[in-house]
Parts: C-alpha cells; structure tokens; sequence
C-alpha cells in the first residue's frame, strides 16, 4: 500500500511541475478530436479508437491489459494518459485517478479526457474552455467524446452506434468513429485515425496483449484506411489460425481458416504464399500446387523464395517435391 501511495503522489507531482507550461498552448497541442474508450465486459479487453484533423492522433489513446483504457484529447496534455494508467495500476479508480490529475492541472479548463478502470468505472471530463463544439457522452462500460466538431449531436451519435454495432469490440469502435464521421465530424476535416485493442488475459507481455494497435497518421481518408487495416488484420490472424490447426493435424479446420483469410484479403500473395508452403509442409502438395502457381503468376519473385525455405525447415527438404513447386 506504501509504494502505491508513494507512486500516485509522484503521479501527481510530475503533473504539478508542468504546470507552469500549460498555460502556454502551443499548435502542437492542438490534438482537438472525437475518439471513444471502452471495456468489454465479455471479454475483459480494454479499447479505444480516434480521428482527427491533426496529424499522428493515436498518441493520445493508451490502454493497458488488466488496468485500463485512456483518451486524453483537446488542448492536450499527453501524462494524462501513463499517469492514469499508473494510478489505476496502483488501486484508484478511473475516478480517483482522474479527479487527482485534473486537481493538480491548473490549465484543466482546456483539457477532455476519458478513463475507464479494470472494474468498468467510467470517468469523463470536458473542459469549459474546450473549443466548441465539444461534449461527452458517458455509458455503460464506454464513453464517447469530442471536441472542434461541426455539430453538438457528433458524441451522441457516436454512443447510439456503439450501442447499435453488432460484433467484437473492434467492430464496434468503428462503428463509432465512422457515426462521428457521418454526423458532421471535425470542422477542420479528416487526416490521421488509430484504434488500439488490449487482451482481458494479460500476459505481462504487451506484444502479446496488444491485439489491436493500427494507426493511419496521415490520409484524406483515415477511417477508410483504417477499416482496409482492420480487414488485413484479421485476415492474418485467420492465416495464424489455419497454421495453429495444421501443427494439431486439424487439416479440415486449418483449410477453412486459410479460406476465410483469402476470402478477406484476396489479392494478398503474402497470405497465399505462406497458406500454401504450410499445406506442402504438412503432406497436402496437391491442394498448395494450384495456390502457387497463382502466386508465381502475379510475382515471379516468390518462386525463388521457395528452394531457400529448405534450410530454414519450412519446406521438406526433397529435390522432386521442390521441383514440383517451382515448376508451376
């Protein structure tokens, strides 16, 4: 209890001693936007999703498994986000944690900031002074909130389509950003995007726990981007699946996860190459002869590739079966 006592006062410390440079808002800390934080009941996982007319927005969404979730936006001062995590980390709640750094934030009048804790406490809060117009809207287990947009109605409609969206939690947080979008949006227009999803099993591993962390950092078109980033990753984790099942022999199930992967991203020979060196890996030549022969159509440069997977025991090494392959 005495470290988590003494972390948050250094917390709220290293707050106070920026202090003096908040009341000088500078154009870099003009990260105006509209993102939203949830947690998945279901699923344990933390997430949040952005866009902005400001370029490199997913610096203001943090979110670590086990702990929680945090947008911090506006005139924007970036500690909101590891200085909540930290707190909540060390037993306050997104309440706590927020109602601390705002005391200790003499500018917080331009401030919004967003934070849900690893029990589903929800904690919001939009400056006065934020540029109009801005406003929250704070639900169960999320909170949608927005700043510089067209219309006052952008962070309704955000929750409405959060609360509407069928699907996993990725899909959901699009479904709120592109209802933002279609509401009216940032006044300035759109140019970066970024949506990050973190596991409700924490490995202590971040690579791991990351599941999602996509950004488009500059685009005329970021939430189209984003969602065409969305649909690639999850035509690799099909790919990853069809491999799981192919090491335990499960060949029928491998064969439908490899399908669904090429169904998402078809002109991805990334994913064809790979689904059809593992299928000649595990004694399936006749199904992964067609599948390169279509690679080695549109990219010559992937038959090459194949004699060198030899070595690094990714293909058999078998003179008549790697002929066979780069014949095609």
């Amino acid at each position: 209890m005495k470290a988590a006592v003494i972390i948050t006062a250094l917390c709220l410390m290293a707050v106070a001693a920026m202090a003096g440079d908040q009341n000088r808002h500078l154009p870099g800390d003009l990260a105006s936007t509209y993102s939203i934080v949830a947690y998945d009941s279901a699923t344990g996982q933390f997430g949040a999703a952005v866009q902005s007319h400001y370029f490199r927005v997913a610096d203001v969404i943090w979110a670590e498994a086990g702990v929680g979730v945090v947008a911090t936006q506006s005139l924007v001062d970036f500690a909101y986000g590891p200085l909540g995590l930290d707190m909540i980390r060390n037993g306050k709640t997104a309440a706590q944690a927020l109602a601390g750094l705002l005391a200790s934030d003499s500018a917080n009048d331009v401030r919004q900031v967003a934070m849900i804790d690893r029990n589903g406490v929800v904690a919001t809060h939009t400056g006065a002074k934020c540029i109009a117009e801005a406003g929250h809207h704070k639900g169960k287990f999320y909170s949608c909130e927005a700043n510089l947009m067209r219309n006052n109605t952008v962070w309704d409609a955000m929750a409405k389509a959060y609360e509407a969206a069928k699907g996993d939690l990725a899909n959901r947080l699009m479904a709120a950003l592109e209802a933002a979008q279609k509401e009216g949006g940032d006044i300035r227009g759109m140019q970066s995007a970024a949506i990050l999803i973190v596991s409700g099993n924490p490995t202590g591993m971040v690579w791991r726990d990351r599941l999602i962390d996509l950004r488009v950092d500059d685009s005329p078109q970021p939430l189209i981007e984003l969602k065409r980033l969305l649909n690639i990753q999850r035509a690799y984790e099909h790919e990853n699946n069809g491999d799981d099942f192919t090491a335990a022999k499960k060949m029928e199930d491998a064969e439908r996860e490899y399908e669904l992967a090429a169904q998402m991203d078809p002109s991805n020979l990334e994913l064809q190459f790979w689904h059809a060196a593992t299928l000649a890996q595990n004694n399936q030549l006749a199904k992964s002869l067609p599948i390169f022969k279509k690679v080695f159509a549109a990219d010559s440069s992937w038959r090459i590739l194949v004699p060198r997977l030899v070595k690094s025991d990714l293909l058999p090494n078998n003179d008549t079966l790697i002929a066979r392959i780069v014949a095609q």
